[in-house]
């Protein structure tokens, strides 16, 4: 699948959300860059048009910077890339743990891998969401609550479509 074709059906389609289950770990991991991507480019761009009002606040910084000179816009966008990898990548985690719990409780089957990879994919109106909210100083404190549950949404309704377990036998 395309990943124009994946976006589309992870916005609305759960049964899709569930069926991405069975697509291969390279597909789901650059699909997960690409959102990488954005939120980090997203966050560079603010850094780098705020960062004059940073450096006004402090004659230190001012120093600072006329030291390090260039090396502090590819260090921020380095820093701010690992930092958002590692902020989506725990929060995908996190939500498969959560979606693993779903899945026993609702008595589906999958293993972990399964409902990370549907989590990964239902990160996106999520992803989309909290960069949004980062745009909107009302919204700000509350929005990763707000797109938490978004998330949790999106997984409880892809758990549906997961096969169930068979019935013990006796």
């Amino acid at each position: 699948m395309k990943f124009h074709q994946i976006f589309r059906a992870a916005l609305n389609e759960p049964k899709k959300l569930a069926a991405f289950r069975l697509l291969p770990i390279g597909k789901v991991f650059k699909y997960v860059f690409i959102f990488v991507a954005l939120f980090t480019l997203i966050s560079f761009t603010r850094f780098y048009v705020d960062d004059t009002v940073l450096f006004e606040n402090s004659p230190d910084l001012i120093e600072h910077g006329k030291t390090i000179g260039w090396l502090i816009n590819p260090m921020a966008f380095m820093l701010q890339f690992v930092i958002s990898t590692f902020y989506i990548f725990v929060r995908i985690s996190i939500f498969a743990y959560i979606g693993s719990l779903l899945l026993s409780a609702r008595k589906r089957r999958a293993d972990y891998l399964q409902i990370w990879r549907t989590s990964a994919i239902a990160m996106t109106v999520p992803v989309l969401l909290t960069i949004g909210f980062d745009f909107s100083p009302a919204i700000g404190s509350y929005g990763l609550f707000l797109s938490s549950i978004v998330h949790f949404i999106y997984i409880f309704a892809a758990t549906k479509y997961y096969p169930t377990q068979p019935l013990p036998r006796r």
